[in-house]
């Protein structure tokens, strides 16, 4: 089957809110950008129940706000090709290339906004229960826990700052680690063990996730001797770390020891044309507002590419 060519000036990998803020400013720039994702539109604030911290909005629905994105989109004429299978991605070519089961992608620039995927408990319950009790993200949902009990799972860094972060709601925070020590910083650590509110249980590991329409519960099983039980909560909050989905890009550009892209300020990814925003760079904040800052300095700057080569081709 031969696939269909398209020509782009620049070509954005991902939909959420990196990718359409990204489509938003690269249409106003008045160059052609088309938007390529594997699933539909509006990326992880779609599976948000509420969102309570992006600017403008004091509170408004996750899948809500994602469709106000993709809407703003649609007014600058952003060309979109959602639930495409991508089957290969070439960064170092000239134009670059990325082809899916039905076209041929080439473009002057490509902009990464991929995202990154939370890494899983892979117990019972948790899919079921996402949304419903079960987060990913502190500060999007930590104020929906005040005076609850909760479970943070995890023992790094990002596990014990969102544990300690959550007690400004939470009346009792669990700290879920299955080791004997925790992973994180000692300041860290004693802030954490100086905090009346956090309780850390060691050598456990979560088994299920228990609840009905909402967490009511969670197993834990004692890793020395095999026992479990329960303990009553109504939150659960897995902090085991991020996987960026780089999968069909590995090798090609610079990545840190977890796989995140590096760029620098200007969203520059070490191949020249390519850059990459939000999640899937190495950033100290992954949160919607700042995803979305990614893709306006992103854009801005495969713009200024474009025209300094368009320049220098003139000469």
């Amino acid at each position: 089957m031969t696939k269909k060519v398209l020509d782009f000036d620049i070509l954005i990998l991902g939909g959420g809110p990196a990718g359409l803020s990204a489509g938003v400013y690269a249409a106003r720039g008045a160059v052609k950008a088309a938007i390529v994702d594997i699933s539909m539109f509006g990326g992880q604030p779609s599976n948000y129940l509420e969102i309570e911290n992006y600017i403008g909005f004091p509170l408004i629905g996750g899948y809500d706000l994602a469709e106000k994105f993709e809407e703003h989109a649609d007014k600058f004429g952003v060309e979109k090709f959602p639930m495409q299978e991508i089957q290969s991605i070439d960064l170092v070519s000239t134009p670059k290339i990325v082809e899916t089961l039905d076209y041929r992608f080439e473009a002057k620039t490509v902009i990464i906004a991929a995202g990154a995927r939370f890494k899983k408990l892979g117990i019972k319950g948790e899919k079921e229960l996402t949304g419903l009790g079960v987060s990913y993200c502190a500060v999007c949902d930590g104020a929906f826990f005040k005076d609850k009990e909760i479970a943070v799972i995890g023992g790094g860094n990002t596990a014990v700052e969102e544990g300690i972060y959550l007690t400004r709601f939470a009346k009792k925070v669990y700290i879920i680690n299955r080791r004997d020590k925790l992973k994180a910083d000692k300041i860290l650590q004693n802030k954490a063990m100086s905090n009346d509110k956090i309780e850390i249980l060691y050598n456990v590991q979560p088994k299920e996730i228990l609840g009905d329409k909402k967490v009511s519960a969670l197993e834990i099983e004692n890793l020395i001797d095999g026992s479990t039980r329960k303990i009553d909560i109504e939150g659960v909050f897995p902090f085991i770390g991020l996987s960026p989905n780089v999968d069909l890009i590995n090798g090609q550009l610079k990545q840190d020891e977890n796989g995140f892209i590096i760029t620098d300020e200007n969203m520059q990814t070490s191949i020249e044309g390519v850059f990459a925003v939000g999640d899937i760079r190495t950033t100290p904040l992954r949160q919607v507002i700042t995803v979305a800052a990614d893709g306006t300095i992103g854009a801005v700057n495969a713009i200024k590419y474009i025209e300094h080569k368009l320049a220098v081709e003139l000469k």
